[in-house]
């Protein structure tokens, strides 16, 4: 009996890797690499990608699908030592001028000096909207899980799951929202020591390049685009992300990230914006 049990839950084991196998996401499958001339490189077997800059080109991949809403996570080890002048991204975005994005972005630093973490929200075309962070680990000593939702109702940064930043639909109030136009992933590694690492103060030191950062199990969870079709349109399921909401220990963890590591947040910005905050600052951040 005892070895029945075993061989059962042996065999309930294997085809729950397998079915995990078949359900991650791999860069083979789900991205494509747009440029760079052989500066992207996808790794084990599409589990991985790695992207490189050099004083001649950074390098860059997309996601082949776009989605309109979803859950998109991300994998990434950045570029370790100094990396100042040097930026990381992984972002969604929409074409054309009036286009809509969310962003991750990491400005690079001098050694021992940390990321700064970059977020910013665009609606038709127009953001100013940059919240920044210093995280509570080395994100070049292992990879960290960073996690987009984007619903009807809000978009939430996560860092490990934890939510660094909560962004509302405050239409009622007059606040564009992007929520009508279909959005694909975007990575990249480029240079942009014109401002990336304190204000364009510190530069790229070239002598130390290449450059590479990491990125590992993309996983998009989202309502893809065809022809114009949504592909949830055909099923009535409700994904978790589709009424994502911050609990009572997100909230909590959303106000100590918020206290401790916030270093930039648009809405306390009065030099930047003498005529007054943007309405959504004076409503809740939850």
């Amino acid at each position: 009996m005892a070895s029945n049990f075993s061989s059962a839950l042996l065999l309930l084991s294997i085809l729950m890797s397998i079915q995990l196998l078949t359900s991650a996401g791999n860069f083979y499958r789900d991205a494509e690499i747009t440029w760079g001339e052989g500066r992207g490189k996808i790794q084990e077997g599409g589990r991985g990608l790695a992207l490189t800059l050099d004083k001649l080109s950074g390098s860059g991949f997309q996601s082949k699908n776009e989605y309109f809403f979803g859950r998109f996570d991300m994998q990434l080890k950045l570029v370790p030592g100094n990396s100042a002048g040097t930026i990381t991204t992984f972002f969604l975005s929409s074409q054309g001028e009036s286009h809509d994005e969310i962003d991750f972005e990491f400005l690079g630093n001098v050694s021992g000096q940390p990321y700064t973490v970059h977020t910013n929200v665009y609606t038709q075309g127009k953001g100013n909207k940059e919240q920044q962070f210093h995280l509570w680990f080395d994100p070049t000593a292992a990879f960290h899980t960073y996690s987009i939702v984007w619903n009807p109702h809000r978009i939430v940064f996560l860092v490990d799951n934890s939510p660094i930043r909560v962004f509302n639909n405050h239409e009622s109030i007059g606040i564009p929202y992007p929520k009508s136009q279909a959005m694909r992933v975007y990575c990249s590694l480029w240079n942009a020591d014109e401002w990336a690492t304190q204000g364009g103060r510190v530069k790229t030191d070239w002598t130390l390049s290449p450059f590479t950062a990491y990125y590992r199990n993309i996983n998009i969870d989202g309502c893809a685009m065809s022809s114009g079709t949504s592909s949830c349109k055909s099923t009535n399921n409700v994904k978790p992300w589709q009424t994502h909401e911050l609990d009572g220990k997100g909230r909590n963890r959303l106000r100590w990230v918020q206290s401790k590591h916030m270093v930039y947040n648009y809405c306390a910005d009065s030099k930047r914006f003498p005529q007054g905050f943007s309405a959504e600052c004076k409503s809740s951040r939850f």
